[in-house]
């Protein structure tokens, strides 16, 4: 497409990164759009969704899925940028970049809409952030009779034209914990009147750390983190209840079950060794977004037409597509978006994507779509 075109995606990724929207609060961002859209002709598909965008071009079967992210963060930019936020929220993980090269994907394909050998889908997803948005697509019936999705995030480590992807596992399964420990209050001069929450919830943390340590092989690989206590309130009394949470990570389904039974386990064991008792609630996180073993390698072969495609480590980061996978075929990759030795991480206040980015993360979405549905065409 010509310079004029990615122009025009520039100046509208730049709008919609001034004007973010965090989860569950997309609606101007959902009007904006609809109206999109609807002004280049594409049919608007009314799913009973309160946020996001379900749209489609061409007719019959196949159906492919395209799907991007649209939900912000609630952070404070500092990136300097002329065209920074004007909120209280930050596109600190590039979805702006998503759904802009969705939108520009969606106008190339409008005007092949004659020759689609099927209908192409777009969902313009909500809520990313906090792990509901695909779970709400699913529900309103947004993958109804698809043959396939492919979906990418940005990648601040890989360069402009570069695409990373890989069979199999590619970012981890999310597991959330919160752990409420319950004591017997006492002074705390007297701590053998009382059943000690301090010393139950340490000591439980540090034995969790044996885990990963000493039960995960090395050649597989998992994380455990606390990462937030809270329990007691004044120096000299021993505090009746306390909570801590954090959160698992692993890139195999069997690992992750193990791990989950190990800290349950450990859990349940050392509290009643002090005489406690325990709550573990687990969050409505995803599950490892995991690859498709057929499709991955022809979308790889078939993206070097356009991008630098290389074969990508996987992330510890989570993401809901995974919840895609579990219903259909899926895809999803990496697209470079800085590559700048100190580039700043996802959900950073100085996050910074490059427009150059955006031709190959078009191309991924235009090029793959034709290509998947000539292959389940086919089939």
């Amino acid at each position: 497409m010509s310079n004029v075109f990615y122009d025009k995606l520039i100046k509208t990724r730049h709008y919609i990164h001034q004007h973010p929207e965090v989860s569950e609060n997309e609606f101007e961002t959902t009007e904006f759009i609809k109206n999109y859209l609807s002004k280049i002709g594409i049919r608007i598909v009314n799913y009973p969704l309160k946020t996001g965008v379900i749209a489609e071009i061409g007719s019959g079967l196949p159906i492919i899925a395209l799907r991007a992210d649209i939900d912000a963060l609630p952070i404070i930019e500092k990136t300097g940028l002329d065209y920074a936020s004007q909120k209280e929220a930050m596109h600190a993980c590039g979805h702006d970049f998503h759904q802009t090269s969705l939108l520009g994907a969606a106008e190339i394909l409008k005007t092949q809409e004659a020759q689609l050998k099927g209908t192409v889908r777009l969902i313009f997803q909500p809520a990313e952030e906090n792990f509901q948005g695909a779970h709400q697509v699913i529900e309103a019936g947004g993958l109804d009779n698809v043959s396939a999705i492919i979906g990418y995030h940005n990648n601040p480590h890989l360069k402009p034209g570069q695409i990373g992807l890989r069979s199999g596992a590619i970012m981890a399964g999310v597991e959330q914990f919160l752990v409420t420990v319950e004591g017997l209050s006492a002074h705390a001069a007297r701590p053998d009147l009382g059943v000690d929450t301090v010393l139950t919830i340490t000591t439980i943390i540090n034995n969790l750390q044996s885990i990963v340590a000493r039960t995960v092989s090395p050649f597989d690989s998992a994380v455990l983190s606390v990462t937030h206590i809270d329990v007691g309130k004044t120096w000299n009394v021993l505090p009746a209840e306390g909570y801590f949470e954090g959160t698992i990570r692993t890139f195999d389904p069997q690992v992750r079950l193990s791990v989950i039974e190990k800290f349950t386990r450990i859990v349940e064991t050392t509290a009643q060794q002090f005489g406690a008792k325990v709550s573990i609630q687990w969050g409505n996180s995803p599950k490892v977004t995991f690859n498709h073993a057929e499709l991955t390698p022809i979308i790889f072969e078939h993206s070097k037409a356009f991008a630098e495609v290389i074969e990508t480590l996987p992330s510890t980061g989570g993401e809901d597509f995974a919840a895609y996978q579990e219903k259909i075929p899926g895809v999803f990759a990496f697209i470079g978006s800085n590559g700048e030795p100190n580039a700043p991480d996802w959900h950073h206040d100085d996050f910074i994507v490059k427009d150059e980015a955006l031709p190959v993360a078009v191309n991924y979405y235009v090029e793959n779509a034709l290509r998947l549905l000539d292959y389940y065409q086919r089939k």
